[in-house]
């Protein structure tokens, strides 16, 4: 697989009939390892090892119903009610982020809620803070720890880049 602007991850993989599957810690299962896949295991390691998220508040392939569709959301962090407080998105390394994809994790958000909003294809990451208030999306400089997303949402400065 590609080598990713996130820090190195430690991944269990096997190959079983005759495909390479990555052990999701957070869905207790191996999966099928895409390119897509690559990237949010790294992700997900990165917020945990290097932003301070607990493995319980993070979940993986989340389901929801827009418009009478099924749609899933890549990760969802959420707070200590078991509140929706993150959606993050993933593409593949390759595949160039886009208002796309963008609208895609705004639809996500009509029925979530959050107030932070990540886009990553492993390469290059964006993340936003929507002000419900103020009726505005601010991008940030970096990925914010998960204290300053339990936080008013008004710090300026997330964490040191460490991606």
């Amino acid at each position: 697989m590609d080598a990713l602007n996130l820090p190195p991850a430690n991944l269990k993989t096997q190959c079983r009939n005759g495909r390479t599957e990555v052990f999701d810690a957070l869905r207790r299962r191996y999966v099928r390892l895409t390119p897509e896949e690559w990237v949010r295991q790294h992700f997900v390691r990165f917020l945990q090892d290097h932003r301070g998220f607990p493995a319980e508040v993070i979940a993986n392939e989340v389901s929801l119903t827009l418009n009478g569709t099924q749609k899933r959301c890549d990760t969802v962090v959420y707070g200590p009610h078991a509140e929706p407080v993150m959606i993050v998105e993933y593409k593949a390394p390759e595949v160039e982020i886009t208002q796309r994809t963008f609208d895609q994790i705004c639809r996500y958000n009509i029925q979530m809620h959050v107030r932070w909003l990540i886009v990553s294809n492993g390469l290059q990451h964006f993340c936003c803070h929507v002000d419900y208030a103020t009726a505005t999306c601010r991008f940030l400089p970096d990925i914010p720890t998960y204290a300053q997303i339990l936080g008013n949402g008004n710090e300026e400065k997330p964490a040191e880049n460490d991606i």
